[in-house]
């Protein structure tokens, strides 16, 4: 999509937020500052809550919101973190430092600093699950030194892969899947503000199709809206009913096995986020994919069989989808 993603360009209130419960919390989080776990399958809006925790919260919340995915430590060398220009600051002069102490240099200087405005400000660690124990303890041991200026909120899809002394220093939120009139009611504002004609049918075609993913049905209905000009019924079956990403996925897999995994991981960040598909989403499409390019060769494709089952094993638990497809990607293309 060329035009701006409406997950971006809709960023809900908390008031918007489809689930009651969690409305209810953050909106006592905004007025007095909690450590908060927010967890919940992928695609809910547990990131998208907690910018609108920061919004309501912060005069100048473009300043005193840090967000780190963990995915942009623990998936990247280290050259790659210290040439990222959210870290660069905190990173000048320090090539030496090992990657685990520049992941907690980071984290120390995200929460030292002091807040442009109010008396706080709001640190936000997304997919956590992700974080080795090790790591952990240091995070923790940050949450207690600057407890007094910073408030900490941890997105998550598992939270039981968090060590106690994490949990017992944050109030859990659970962040459940919208339902699907929820689902209706959100894309219905949206589609308003985006002044494109729709009809109940369309949004919850829309709704069924993203079961319960919400940043997928908002990604479907902006694809909608943007091939056939309305989010109808009729529109929403031309535009999804047959849709699919065979072509990236191949692409993606060409390009592994190439050992190109830099633009391989590419397309699975657009397959991931621009596309709103699920890590389990993309290993379906890539076996699919596989068994195609690779009929009459059943050692090969025994092999991309082997890797996705420990791949989905791994997502299952709880691990970020994007580190793991990646692993494979960049086995496929180390033995090709």
């Amino acid at each position: 999509m060329d035009a701006p993603l409406w997950t971006e360009a809709h960023a809900p209130s908390i008031e918007e937020l489809p689930q009651p419960t969690a409305r209810d919390y953050l909106g006592k989080a905004s007025a007095e500052p909690l450590n908060l776990i927010l967890h919940g399958p992928p695609g809910v809006g547990k990131t998208a809550a907690a910018r609108a925790l920061a919004r309501e919260a912060h005069e100048d919340p473009e300043n005193d919101l840090v967000e780190i995915n963990v995915a942009d430590f623990f998936d990247r060398t280290k050259k790659e973190i210290r040439n990222d220009p959210r870290f660069e600051p905190f990173l000048a002069g320090r090539s030496r430092l090992s990657k685990r102490d520049m992941i907690n240099h980071v984290l120390k200087e995200s929460a030292s600093y002091a807040p442009v405005s109010g008396t706080y400000k709001t640190v936000v660690l997304d997919n956590a699950e992700a974080i080795r124990e090790d790591f952990q303890q240091a995070l923790r041991r940050v949450m207690e030194r600057y407890a007094r200026n910073t408030q900490f909120v941890i997105t998550t899809r598992q939270p039981s892969k968090l060590i106690p002394p994490i949990e017992s220093r944050c109030f859990p939120v659970r962040m459940r899947a919208p339902t699907e009139a929820e689902t209706v009611e959100v894309l219905a504002r949206v589609v308003d503000r985006e002044a494109v004609e729709y009809d109940d049918g369309g949004l919850r075609y829309v709704a069924a199709y993203a079961e319960g993913n919400l940043r997928a049905a908002l990604l479907a209905a902006q694809t909608t809206a943007e091939q056939e000009g309305a989010v109808t019924m009729d529109a929403a079956y031309e535009a999804l009913g047959d849709v699919g990403h065979g072509g990236a996925v191949e692409e993606m897999l060409g390009r592994a096995e190439r050992g190109e995994f830099a633009d391989a991981r590419k397309t699975l960040d657009d397959l991931l986020v621009d596309e709103g598909l699920s890590g389990p989403e993309v290993l379906e499409e890539l076996l699919a994919a596989g068994r195609d390019r690779y009929e009459g060769n059943e050692a090969r494709l025994a092999r991309l069989h082997r890797l996705a089952g420990e791949v989905d094993l791994e997502m299952s638990e709880g691990n970020s989808d994007r580190i793991h497809v990646a692993h494979l990607l960049a086995e496929l293309g180390r033995e090709a």
